[in-house]
């Protein structure tokens, strides 16, 4: 049973996460994660300074199953199955190790080791006493602390396999930092954080999925709320910012540990511990909803009472959650509001955010909805398209046949595609220039300029209020607030 139990599927970061939620339910204010690289000998620990056990809550910890999932828990537990210690460590080691100091009672150490076990069948579940030969330093350290708890696994087969290196070993460190700083970043977050983790001695800074407080955040919802049988559930809606209004190191944080594809959806909490994050929990209109490059700036926040893991099909790793019917209504609605906004934003270059004073911005493309699907058509009201059919004179028709084989002929398949493997949109033209200096949209700017104040006759000043609500131009405000229309002592700027 025991080597049955091992193949629960737990990462070495979900794993590590369930011995956390122990310290933190312990009331910990510092957790210490240790990873010590030995080849085959190589360790791994969690040490807290938590309220720690005496021997008697310490065989009752190391005993599988000793809780009943069905008892009433306190609020701020994040166990339920009374398993997790003992699964998310088998998963990883062999043999584990669990030392803890209480308040004015002596030291208590117990072990599993399942190569003894294996090697002594006819003896049964055997815990043994204290650290195995040889690893007694490596506990040592939790003498120094009035209380807490050592959880210390070795013979870590399913992490260091043949061919297994100290490179691949670092490469663990990180990837266990980032999804760490994930799933506890609630409990990290703040000027007093409910308790501080550390990863060989580094702290661990918390990722938040939602970029609260960003000024380029572009909307958020109030919290909703909603009685079910089990406890209130809250949820909370956001849609983050395009990548062109974050910088390439907010881009690449705002990621997060999958990437931006992956970590759309809703993020399930209890009590402020990460459960899930990403993905549409099953719902959406006739089918299941997918996660697409269209809606990856849809993040949904929803925080369930721990009284409720039995109605939303919480599993042992605490990696998987099925909204119970109640609910799903009530959730579906939400995402799709979500869903519908992070479209927009996602794809605000053919709907672009309103100008100076919400006045509509002019778009070079306009879309035709027909019957049996959509169409883009380039917009001749468009300043710089109208200028040239108004100076070509009797020869529009030529302006027009050009149009039309621009509009016919646009790789939309093509740009689909780009889209879907790179996981991006296409750059347009003046895409990546310098906003303080980008000479491409200098030079189309300025020539429209003088054609509206010369051979049109416009104002200066009706003319860089056209601009400023023209697309793309309203993307420049800066370069358009220079033209003389706006301060002639600035005539000269652009020339």
């Amino acid at each position: 049973m025991l080597e049955a139990l091992r193949g629960l599927g737990y990462s070495t970061a979900a794993a590590l996460a369930d011995v956390i939620d122990n310290s933190v339910s312990a009331g910990a204010s510092e957790v210490h994660v240790r990873f010590d690289w030995d080849g085959y000998s190589s360790r791994i620990s969690v040490q807290d300074d938590g309220r720690g056990m005496n021997d008697a809550e310490l065989e009752t910890a190391m005993t599988l199953g000793a809780k009943n999932p069905l008892d009433e828990r306190a609020p701020t537990d994040l166990g339920r199955f009374g398993m997790g210690l003992k699964t998310a460590s088998f998963s990883q080691c062999r043999r584990l190790t669990v030392a803890a100091k209480k308040m004015d009672a002596p030291l208590a150490c117990l072990r599993w080791d399942l190569d003894a076990i294996a090697a002594s069948p006819d003896d049964g579940w055997r815990m043994f006493e204290g650290p195995a030969d040889g690893s007694e330093p490596f506990i040592e350290s939790i003498g120094g602390l009035r209380s807490g708890t050592i959880v210390l696994w070795e013979r870590l087969d399913r992490i260091v396999t043949p061919g297994y290196d100290i490179d691949h070993f670092a490469d663990l460190v990180d990837d266990v930092e980032m999804q760490l700083a994930m799933i506890f970043h609630r409990l990290l977050e703040g000027p007093n954080p409910a308790f501080r983790l550390f990863i060989n001695g580094k702290s661990v800074n918390p990722w938040d999925p939602f970029m609260m407080g960003h000024p380029a955040k572009p909307w958020q919802s109030p919290v909703a709320r909603i009685l079910t049988l089990s406890g209130a559930v809250e949820a909370q809606c956001h849609v983050l910012p395009h990548k062109d209004r974050l910088s390439a190191d907010d881009f690449q944080k705002a990621g997060g540990p999958e990437g931006w594809t992956s970590q759309q959806g809703f993020y399930v909490y209890r009590n402020r511990r990460l459960l899930l994050a990403g993905g549409w929990l099953g719902l959406g209109q006739g089918r299941a909803w997918n996660r697409e490059e269209s809606h990856r700036l849809a993040r949904i926040r929803l925080d369930i009472p721990n009284t409720s893991d039995a109605d939303w099909k919480i599993d042992v790793k605490k990696s998987t959650a099925r909204p119970p019917v109640s609910v799903r209504p009530w959730l579906t609605k939400l995402a799709e509001d979500t869903r519908e906004r992070a479209r927009r934003v996602f794809a605000f270059r053919g709907a672009p955010a309103p100008g100076p004073g919400g006045v509509q911005v002019e778009e070079a493309w306009r879309v035709e909805r027909l019957r049996d699907g959509i169409r883009y058509r380039i917009d001749e009201g468009h300043p710089a398209v109208a200028a040239v059919l108004e100076a070509i004179g009797g020869r529009t028709d030529l302006v027009r046949a050009m149009l039309r084989v621009v509009e016919e002929t646009v790789p939309v398949q093509r740009i689909w595609l780009d889209t879907a493997e790179n996981k991006e949109t296409p750059k347009t033209g003046f895409s990546g220039e310098p906003e303080e200096s980008p000479e491409g949209v200098r030079t189309v700017l300025l020539t429209l300029y003088r054609d509206m104040t010369g051979r049109r006759g416009m104002s200066s000043e009706a003319a860089v209020r056209a601009l400023s609500c023209t697309d793309p131009f309203h993307n420049y405000p800066a370069l358009v607030a220079s033209l003389p229309g706006v301060d002639r002592s600035k005539e000269g700027t652009l020339k």
